[in-house]
């Protein structure tokens, strides 16, 4: 007889979804889906509101990455305004951006992931999550808190509130930037370096133990896709979008991210509220990619800061130019991590950052506006339709994970498929299936936005959870 597996919740990861795993008579997995099971709908609910209202409105899809959402939308806004932000007040948007950037990967390394790392896929499960980290490698916990606190306070000091900040508005941000918060700021980014440089070579120093992860978690060939400057380096907040295949041959090398409706297609599937995204000129399911700080290493040229430079020439020396194992986005991660402090400091260097020009202003000058940027787990993009006075009619979200999901049930089926046995299932085997959903740290409450009519399940249940009705569609 056929057996199903199921792993509800997935664990260690933002938001809610489960996993299913088809075995056949042989108990050999013939099948697996990573199932979104939340949905929030924000493109709908938008709908009727005030354009220049939308970017307070998108921080609020997600707590985790809220300036994200912040920065695409103003930038969606910009477009329809017809308005470019001044230099300094792009500047801003950039250094809150990467604050994000750096918060939010040390949330997935430190506290999401390193429970797996440190003690490894097979261990205990009491002991393998943040309390047995903060015991085993107290350093380790301490420099994943510290970074995310400094991150978030970024945030906080240039958006108004950690969570959900206002301070990035249409034309650019709201707030001049005053010489104390710079100062603040800068006067944490060397322990900011040191802490993650620790966790790099803390990393570095156990990668023989991963080798046979690193060969089976969601090790396949894809395209892979990010920003990238005038200069070939990651860009976090503009540039041209590139894309190149499992070989690093371009298959789009300077793509305005304007145009990504020309390239990229969305499809759905039933068993799943997040949309899943693929290269137009393959096809859907052929056109598969990935995005994120993987990615963006992968499609840069360089990092364009000297101690990820530096760090990328030995990422390239162990696993290649093109990576190809989704176990290594760990190491990417903390990469993208340097890279980003190295910018922060870069720009608050800058000698017009504190000029009080920040922010112009326009009215509606266009019906129609897509804005861009690097999200922590990859390229993110808000497209918007709004009437003549400026009221939205249309908004479609094109997220990260989203762009990444036919890459997630691919990685899940290639794990279950290499370890999951069903005549002697055992915890760790179902830990390597979630973990390589860790690996890609998808945000699903951000990422849960569906095309055409929602498949929909209503149970009335008895106290005792028996099933007495069940609606569906």
């Amino acid at each position: 007889m056929t057996q199903t597996i199921t792993i509800d919740p997935v664990t260690r990861i933002e938001g809610h979804s489960r996993i299913t795993i088809q075995l056949d008579e042989r108990g050999e997995v013939t099948d697996a889906h990573f199932h979104v099971t939340q949905f929030r709908g924000f493109e709908r609910i938008t709908q009727g509101r005030p354009v220049h209202e939308m970017p307070a409105l998108m921080a609020r899809i997600c707590g985790i990455c809220p300036v994200s959402h912040l920065i695409a939308s103003a930038k969606a806004v910009d477009d329809i305004m017809a308005v470019e932000p001044t230099p300094t007040g792009a500047d801003l948007r950039r250094v809150i951006n990467l604050g994000q950037i750096v918060q939010s990967n040390a949330l997935s390394f430190f506290h999401l992931s390193s429970p797996d790392l440190l003690f490894g896929f097979d261990a205990d499960p009491a002991l393998r999550n943040i309390v047995g980290v903060a015991r085993r490698n107290p350093q380790l916990a301490r420099d994943g808190i510290e970074l995310r606190k400094w991150g978030q306070q970024i945030i906080e000091w240039l958006g108004g509130k950690r969570i959900h900040p206002e301070g990035i508005v249409p034309g650019g941000v709201a707030f001049q930037l005053t010489a104390d918060v710079r100062d603040r700021i800068l006067a944490g980014v060397p322990e900011a370096l040191a802490a993650v440089e620790r966790a790099i070579a803390w990393y570095k120093t156990d990668m023989l133990r991963w080798e046979e992860e690193a060969a089976t978690f969601g090790n396949f060939r894809s395209a892979f896709m990010g920003l990238v400057d005038r200069q070939g380096s990651v860009d976090h907040y503009g540039g041209w979008l590139r894309v190149i295949d499992a070989d690093g041959q371009p298959l789009a090398n300077r793509i305005d991210p304007k145009q990504f409706n020309d390239y990229i297609g969305e499809a759905v599937e039933p068993w799943s509220f997040l949309k899943t995204t693929y290269w137009k000129p393959m096809g859907y399911p052929d056109g598969i990619y990935r995005v994120g700080p993987l990615a963006r290493l992968n499609v840069a040229e360089r990092t364009g800061t000297p101690r990820a430079d530096e760090e990328l020439e030995k990422f390239r020396w162990r696993v290649g130019r093109v990576a190809g194992s989704s176990f290594h986005y760990h190491y990417a991660r903390l990469i993208d991590t340097l890279n980003a402090i190295e910018r922060i400091e870069e720009l608050l260097r800058g000698p017009d950052i504190l000029s009080s020009h920040v922010r112009s202003v326009a009215g509606i000058n266009r019906n129609e506006g897509i804005g861009v940027s690097e999200a922590p787990r990859g390229t993110l993009m808000h497209h918007y339709r709004v009437d003549d006075d400026g009221i939205v009619q249309w908004v479609n979200l094109v997220i990260a994970t989203g762009h990444n999901n036919m890459a997630m049930n691919r990685a899940v089926l290639q794990v279950a498929r290499r370890y999951v046995k069903g005549d002697a299932l055992e915890e760790s085997m179902l830990n390597r299936v979630e973990a390589v959903i860790r690996c890609y740290d998808p945000c699903l409450s951000c990422s849960t936005h569906a095309l055409g009519k929602m498949a929909l399940r209503v149970q009335l249940l008895a106290p005792d959870g028996a099933v007495l009705s069940e609606l569906a569609r």
